[in-house]
């Protein structure tokens, strides 16, 4: 496998595969002691946005430990709590696309791009998907990426790899000299035949965008 080919599969897992976690502290009360009922049974703690707060910390917990259909499961009940939780939703895309199951993380990730349209994490997960099948979709999906948040390495690099693959090398050449403006531990991974023109200047940022 060529260097460029690990990089590539490196990126879509550094920012695809990441479960969002909402900021902030979480009650794990909510998880670990359910109320107690006068009988002595225990029940299900109400639904608030506390729990489904303190769910989406569980889920990314359950991730981190590989159980992917028990973060699965712990999402998808944030999202009985709060069907318009844009983590939840994004979360459900990442585990989705880990299990290979891509109609069903495009779905996930489309939902909560309706919530929020500007959600970025959510617009490159679907490029990266998209790809293969659907390259006109996904530079699309890369130029609001990287018209939202311009020190997106990652979505101007994988621009510039979705132009070249459509022959568009003027415009690749562009986006891969942004990816590297913004991040130039990219440069090595830029195709051959780009690589003399997207050469990092000394002013170039040595910290990596998404």
């Amino acid at each position: 496998m060529r260097c460029d080919q690990v990089k590539s599969w490196r990126l879509w897992t550094g920012l695809g595969a990441t479960v969002a976690v909402a900021a902030g502290a979480v009650t794990w009360a909510v998880m670990s002691h359910p109320a107690a009922t006068p009988d002595g049974k225990s029940e299900k703690a109400p639904l608030t946005p506390l729990n489904a707060h303190a769910l989406l910390q569980a889920g990314h917990v359950q991730a981190q430990h590989k159980d992917f259909d028990g973060a699965e499961a712990t999402f998808k009940r944030v999202l009985e709590m709060e069907p318009g939780n844009k983590l939840a939703w994004y979360n459900v895309g990442v585990v989705s696309a880990r299990d290979g199951r891509p109609a069903d993380a495009l779905k996930a990730y489309d939902t909560a791009l309706k919530i929020d349209p500007s959600f970025t994490s959510a617009l490159f997960n679907q490029a990266v998907l998209l790809k293969g099948s659907d390259p006109d979709r996904a530079i699309a999906l890369l130029k609001r990426t990287v018209t939202i948040n311009p020190e997106a390495s990652t979505a101007h690099f994988q621009l510039g790899d979705t132009l070249a693959r459509k022959g568009r090398d003027a415009q690749a050449r562009d986006a891969y000299r942004r990816a590297v403006a913004v991040d130039p531990s990219l440069h090595s991974q830029v195709p051959k035949k780009f690589r003399d023109s997207t050469r990092p200047n000394p002013t170039s940022t040595t910290s990596a965008g998404r």
